[in-house]
This record gives C-alpha cells, structure tokens and sequence, in this order.
C-alpha cells in the first residue's frame, strides 16, 4: 500500500498563487525547452457529436521526476440535471516509481495557469515599457490574465475591456474588477503585509475601462490578450498599430480563432508547444490558408526564457505568443499544490 493524496476544488483554490505559479509554468517551458519534459499525444473522444466529449493531455517532466495527465470533459446537457456541463481532474505520478502521488480538481489549477502564460508572453514579447492593455473576452480567464499582467509588466496603466457580444457586460465586469482582483488572488499575501500592500497599490494605480471600439481599443493597446471561444477573427490586421504583442490563450480546439490570419504575415511568432498550436491553435488557420507555414514559428516559448531565442527585435515588431495551453502547466502546478498540502496536512489519504 502506499499514500495518495485527494484534493478539492476548495482546497485547491486555499494553496494556489499566482506569483508562484508563475514561476512554476515558466520552469515547465524552460524543462520543455531543455529536453527535460515532453508531452504524450493528445487523446479526444465525442462521445456525441456538439453534445459530450472528453479530452486527455499528458505528459513527463524528467527534470521534476513526476508524469501524469489532465482530463477534462464536457456534457453539454449537464446543467438541466443540475451538474456543471465542464468537469476535469488532475492525476501526478512518480515518474522514479511509477506510484500516483495525487488528484485533484482541475478548474482552479487550469484558470491560474492559463492566466499565468497569458502574462508570461508579456513579459517576454511585449515591450517592456507597456503602458496599456487590452483583454479581449469577459470569461472566467479574464482576471486572471489581467493579475498575471500587472504582477510582471509594471508599467501598466489601463486596462481595456472588451465583450464582442455586449458592452454592458464588459461594463459590468470593469465595475467590480478592482474588488474581485484583490479578493480572488491577495489572500496568500496576507502574511506578508509588504507584497500584500504592494499588490493593492498595483491593482489601484490601474484604470479599468469597458468598449464597444474594438477597432479603436487594438490601435492603443501595447498588449493584446484575447481569452474567448471565437470561432472567427474579431480583431483585424489593418487595426493594428507596430510593436504590438498577442497573448492569444483562448484557441485551444481545431477550428478556433481570436484574430485576423492575415496578422501571422509579418509577427514573430511563438508557442508553448508547436505541434499542438499547428493542430488546434490561433497558428492553425494561417497554416492551413497558407499565410504562413510550421517552419515560420520562431522557437517555443521555454527557449525565449531561457535566452536561446530572441524574442523581440525592435519596438516595432508584432509578436505572438500562441498559449494553447500544455498538460505540463497543469502537473507542475498540482505537483506543487500535493506537496504544500502534504507539509499542511491538507486533503484526504487514502491507501492504495
């Protein structure tokens, strides 16, 4: 027999942070980069077409000595049997052993890791004296873009939001912005008053504004990350002013699409994994429409972290970086979360 430990969504949510899981996704694309994590093929099932299917990603981080996967399934059905129509867990292995250490529910660790990239091609890409940034897209990801944005590119000032189907509900999410950040993402600094503190003021030096001027908003913004399901561009190219830099997070299915093809032409682009952004990323329609081809794609974002690729060249280069979102995110993160909770006595044991 041997322990394995058994989180909830809650307690999940109680060790999670966002500064340190910054640092932890960046390390899982500095061990991709360096050959020491690789991913598994994805595996996706319908069980009925436009209804209910399930998706599996998985993978080995040598460099951490765990393996594992993430699967997430959605029933669209659900919510009229009084069950959330999107479900997911987390399974991390010893990758020594081959023993599972733990589960845990996937949706907090998913959302904090995915806002995490979006500002880690920020930080990377993006001009480093960005003052004004425009998130696309009302969602659940969109705080956590915004946090990650503003605790790694300091000179941010504005933030623009916009909602293609409603500009009362980008008004509405601007209203209580500043209220929601500091609730949902301060409380692990409440023991270190000094971050504590200096995260409020970062937060409170930033002006929220909702529109309906998509056109008008891209030509100011320095940052652009889009965080929707779109299945069609809803920014154009010619909107698009030199020195510009996208986080694209939200396209992570075949089919889906947050900005203009025609963008891809003249970007320096990035990915946090080239065959999955050519399979179901914002890179594959310009692939597939011949705008630009695989080889096109710079480096993989670890690479840009670690120094082996330049990222940007000049303050008038367009830069993308495609985050389709990679199963190595998620296992380094809840590898992360299993050990904080075993030092805490978090969560429930059980013998296998």
């Amino acid at each position: 027999m041997f322990p394995f430990r058994i989180m909830n969504q809650q307690n999940v949510e109680k060790l999670l942070d966002m500064k340190q899981v910054i640092e932890l996704v960046e390390r899982a694309y500095s061990l991709k980069a360096q050959k020491e994590a690789a991913l598994f093929p994805m595996v996706f099932h319908e069980f009925s077409p436009g209804k209910a299917d399930m998706d599996i990603k998985s993978g080995h981080l040598m460099g951490a000595d765990i393996f594992g996967l993430k699967l997430v399934s959605w029933f669209g059905d659900n919510p009229s049997k009084q069950l959330p129509p999107l479900t997911g867990f987390v399974l991390v292995l010893d990758s020594q052993t081959g023993v599972p250490i733990g589960m845990m529910g996937g949706e907090a660790i998913t959302l904090m890791r995915t806002g995490a990239a979006g500002g880690i091609g920020a930080k990377y890409l993006a001009r480093k004296e960005s003052e004004h940034l425009l998130i696309v897209g009302t969602g659940h990801l969109a705080p956590y873009q915004i946090m990650s944005t503003l605790m790694l590119m300091e000179h941010i000032k504005k933030v623009t939001v916009y909602n293609h189907q409603s500009l009362e509900k980008a008004t509405s999410f601007c209203s209580s912005l500043s209220a929601k950040l500091k609730e949902k993402f301060l409380s692990p600094y409440r023991e270190n008053q000094m971050l504590f503190e200096e995260y409020a003021s970062r937060i409170e030096q930033v002006e929220f504004v909702a529109t309906d001027q998509i056109q008008k908003a891209t030509g100011e913004a320095d940052i652009i990350i889009t965080a929707t399901p779109s299945r069609q561009p809803i920014i154009q190219k010619e909107w698009v002013r030199p020195g510009t830099h996208f986080s694209c997070v939200g396209a992570d299915m075949a089919g889906k699409q947050e900005i203009d093809e025609r963008i891809f032409a003249s970007a320096r682009v990035f990915v946090d994994d080239v065959a999955q952004a050519v399979q179901v990323g914002e890179t594959e329609i310009p692939i597939k429409k011949g705008i630009i081809e695989k080889d096109n794609i710079l480096a993989e974002i670890g690479s840009v972290i670690l120094g082996t690729t330049t990222g940007r060249l000049s303050d008038d280069d367009i830069t993308i970086f495609d985050s389709t979102g990679i199963a190595l995110q998620d296992l380094i993160t809840a590898d992360y979360i299993l050990k904080q909770a075993e030092a805490k006595g978090i969560g429930i044991v059980a013998n296998l």
